[in-house]
């Protein structure tokens, strides 16, 4: 009997993967409720279980006061314990079992978030998707799946992301994403070795689901291009990225420290001419010729978000046109501003009404004023002549007390 237990346990354990000792552990536990529940018995009891001949016996101390045990080990085991053993054994062992199962799956992936596991699909809905991992199952909510693609067919292999990995009475509950970009970022690791040997780095990764993907790689070895190790021979390496994500556009930007550089590649494929930056507010004027302003533009602006996101500067783009226009407007307005600063004074030698500019140059006749003095400004508006006699009027006038005073 004693060997055909043995043998028994060490079949279990090897089929449900468990150590032997923690079997063996389970049922001294098991076995140790069960003799509590006996009249007489002890309060501090323990069980153990001999490995090699299966003898179970009980053990027992007495307590003081204060619930220590003190005293000689007394052997209590009663005289039908076998029985009460055999009884209990199946029926708590198996569940204490299911108990180590659950708790070692949940150590098992506890640990693996943010790594990328690959399934069965077993079952699609418009709630979820129910992925087989072999030893559990993984749920890919529908707010976690590409929803411009095809939702996943039923026994398709699919590669996802682990987002979280959820202890619950029924054993972990494991979370998965296939919109997260640390899915694209665990892909490259997979199909580049560069990646995985540390040589080239993905340093930011900015994702649009479905769309379009920008990643930023840098090489800590000169001699490594790190956008050629990624894209691999005729785009090979990228190729089993795009397919793996339904076809997703994916650019390979290099990344660069001067922040100049980095947020004109950004937009690639927009060819950029100028990057203005203003570290005090973070942005990034960008400038482009005109016919390339809707391509760094992109379709509904995703190219810039895409760009703003993988570098961080808000990314303000324009045309060469559009800056013109708008040096030119500025000029303007300063002009403007500039001349209409002044006041209309009288000649004192001539008696004529002329515009003295605030800025101190010289006085302007008002026929000078109406012809466009304002570097020929020939749309300049015609004024109306004042008479010299109402503006010295108008200095000697005492104010009112219903006309508040100006200087």
């Amino acid at each position: 009997m004693s060997n055909e237990m043995t043998e028994a346990l060490v079949g279990l354990a090897e089929s449900r993967e468990i150590p032997i000792e923690k079997l063996y552990s389970i049922l001294a536990n098991a076995l140790e409720s069960a003799y509590k529940r006996m009249p007489d018995s002890y309060e501090y009891a323990w069980v153990t279980i001999d490995p090699a001949t299966f003898d179970i016996r009980v053990f027992a101390q007495e307590l003081d006061e204060d619930g220590e045990a003190f005293g000689p080990e007394y052997d209590v085991t009663p005289e039908n314990f076998g029985r009460i053993a055999a009884q209990t054994t199946k029926q708590v062992l198996m569940q204490g079992i299911r108990e180590e199962e659950r708790e070692m799956k949940y150590e098992h992936y506890a640990g693996k978030e943010g790594e990328i596991v690959t399934g069965i699909v077993q079952q699609t809905d418009s709630r979820y998707t129910l992925i087989d991992l072999g030893r559990v199952e993984a749920l890919l909510p529908q707010a976690e799946q590409v929803s411009a693609g095809p939702r996943p067919e039923s026994g398709a292999r699919l590669k996802a992301y682990i987002v979280e990995v959820r202890k619950t009475v029924k054993g972990p509950q494991i979370v998965v994403s296939r919109t997260h970009p640390g899915l694209v970022k665990r892909l490259f690791e997979l199909e580049v070795p560069e990646i995985a040997d540390g040589i080239v780095e993905l340093k930011a990764c900015a994702r649009e689901p479905g769309h379009r993907t920008k990643i930023a790689v840098y090489s800590h070895d000169q001699n490594v291009d790190p956008v050629g190790a990624c894209v691999g021979a005729r785009g090979s390496r990228v190729r089993m990225v795009v397919n793996e994500l339904n076809g997703e556009k994916v650019d390979i930007i290099p990344f660069n420290e001067d922040p100049y550089e980095f947020v004109a590649k950004a937009l690639s494929p927009a060819k950029v001419k100028e990057v203005r930056i203003d570290e005090t507010t973070g942005t990034a004027t960008v400038i482009v010729p005109d016919f390339q302003l809707s391509l760094a533009i992109g379709k509904e602006g995703q190219n810039a978000r895409l760009a703003h996101r993988l570098t961080g500067w808000r990314i303000d783009i324009k045309s060469e046109t559009q800056l013109a226009e708008e040096a030119l407007a500025a000029e303007d307005y300063a002009n403007t501003e500039e001349w209409a600063d002044g006041e209309w004074i009288v000649d004192e030698t001539t008696g004529e009404q002329k515009w003295q500019p605030a800025d101190g140059s010289a006085a302007m006749t008002l026929e000078e004023w109406n012809a466009g003095g304002r570097d020929g400004d020939e749309t300049a508006e015609e004024v109306e002549p004042v008479e010299a006699s109402d503006l010295v009027a108008s200095e000697e006038a005492e104010p009112t007390e219903d006309e508040p005073q100006t200087e």
